[in-house]
C-alpha cells in the first residue's frame, strides 16, 4: 500500500546524496572540472541561441529546433549540475522530499522532450534532403511551433507519470542514495516494497519515449541515405551528408546511455557504474552539441564572425 510522507513517522523526509567521493582534496578537484565544463556549455548553447536570435539568415525551421535543443541543454545541465557543485565543496549532502521530488520531475521532463525532439529535427534534415523545394512549405513556422509544443508537453507529462509512481512508493529508510542527483532508478532502489510494478511502467514509457523515437530517427536516416546516394556529384553527397552528421553524433552520444539506464532490470542495478554513465546523457551531451553544431556549421561560425564584427564597429 502507498502511504503518504504525514501518516508514517518512519517515512524519510530527506535524502543524502553520496556524490563522487569523500575525499575533499578530489572533490575540489572535481567542483573546478565540473563547474567548467557547466560554465561552458551554458555559455556555449548560449551563444547558439544568441546567434540564431539576432542572425536573420539563421530564422529558419533547422535554426529554430537548434535553438530550442539549446534551450533543453541549458535546462537540463542546470537541474542538477548547481547542487551538485554545491555538495563537492559541502559536508552536508542532503536534499529534501520535495527537492527531490522537483529535481526528478524536472530533469526526467526535460530529458524524455530530448528524446522525441530529437525526432523532429531528424525529421527536419528528411524533409530538407528528400523533398528540398517543399521544405519551408511542409515546415511552416506554425508547424514548427506545434512540433516543438507538442514535444514538452509529452516530455513533462510522462516525466509526471514516472516521478508520481517513484516519490509515492514509501521510503522507511535508509535515505543515503548513491549517486550525485535524484534520478528514478537510484532512489526507487530504497523502496521498502516490491518495485516491480513501477519498473513495469517506466519499460512501457521508455519503448514510447526511447525505442519509438530511435525507430523513427532510423527510419528518417535510411530514407535520407536512399536519397544522398541518388545525388551524382560525390560534392554534393558530401554536403548532404555534413547536415545530418552533427545530428547524429548528438543522437549517439544522448541515447547509448539513456537506453542503458532506464531499458535494464532493477536486478542489474550499479549505483558505481549509473553516475558514471550518467554523466554522459546528463553533461557530456549538453556539452557537446554546441562544439558539434558550432565547429561542423560554416552558418553559425559566419553568424559569429558577423555578430563579433559589429560589436567592433559599434566600440
Amino acid at each position: 500500500m502507498w502511504l503518504l510522507p504525514g501518516q508514517n513517522q518512519s517515512w524519510v523526509s530527506e535524502f543524502i546524496l553520496l556524490g563522487f567521493s569523500d575525499d575533499p582534496t578530489f572533490n575540489r578537484i572535481l567542483f573546478v572540472a565540473f563547474l567548467l565544463l557547466y560554465l561552458t556549455s551554458v555559455l556555449g548553447n548560449g551563444l547558439i541561441v544568441t546567434l540564431i536570435c539576432l542572425d536573420t539568415h539563421l530564422h529558419t525551421p533547422m535554426y529554430f529546433f537548434l535553438c530550442v535543443l539549446s534551450l533543453l541543454d541549458m535546462g537540463h545541465i542546470t537541474t542538477t549540475m548547481p547542487q551538485m557543485l554545491v555538495h563537492l565543496l559541502s559536508h552536508f549532502h542532503t536534499i529534501s522530499f520535495a527537492g527531490c521530488w522537483i529535481q526528478m520531475y524536472v530533469f526526467g521532463a526535460l530529458g524524455l522532450t530530448e528524446c522525441i525532439f530529437f525526432v523532429v529535427m531528424a525529421y527536419d534534415r528528411y524533409v530538407a534532403i528528400c523533398y528540398p523545394l517543399h521544405y519551408t512549405v511542409i515546415l511552416t513556422w506554425s508547424i514548427c511551433t506545434w512540433l516543438a509544443g507538442g514535444t514538452l508537453a509529452c516530455g513533462f507529462f510522462f516525466s509526471l507519470i514516472h516521478t508520481f509512481l517513484t516519490m509515492r512508493l514509501p521510503y522507511c529508510g535508509p535515505n543515503v542514495v548513491n549517486h550525485y542527483f535524484c534520478e528514478g532508478p537510484s532512489v526507487r532502489s530504497l523502496a521498502c516494497m516490491d518495485t516491480h510494478l513501477i519498473e513495469m511502467v517506466d519499460l512501457v514509457i521508455s519503448v514510447f519515449m526511447v525505442v519509438a523515437p530511435l525507430s523513427l530517427i532510423l527510419a528518417s536516416y535510411i530514407r535520407i541515405a536512399q536519397a544522398i546516394f541518388k545525388i551524382k556529384s560525390m560534392q554534393g553527397r558530401c554536403k548532404a551528408f555534413s547536415t545530418c552528421a552533427s545530428h547524429l553524433t548528438v543522437v549517439v552520444f544522448f541515447y547509448a546511455p539513456v537506453t542503458y539506464i532506464y531499458m535494464r532490470p532493477n536486478s542489474s542495478y550499479s549505483p558505481e557504474q549509473d553516475k558514471q554513465i550518467s554523466l554522459f546523457y546528463s553533461v557530456f551531451s549538453t556539452l557537446l552539441n554546441p562544439v558539434v553544431y558550432s565547429l561542423r556549421n560554416k552558418d553559425i561560425k559566419g553568424a559569429f564572425l558577423k555578430v563579433m564584427g559589429q560589436s567592433r564597429l559599434a566600440c
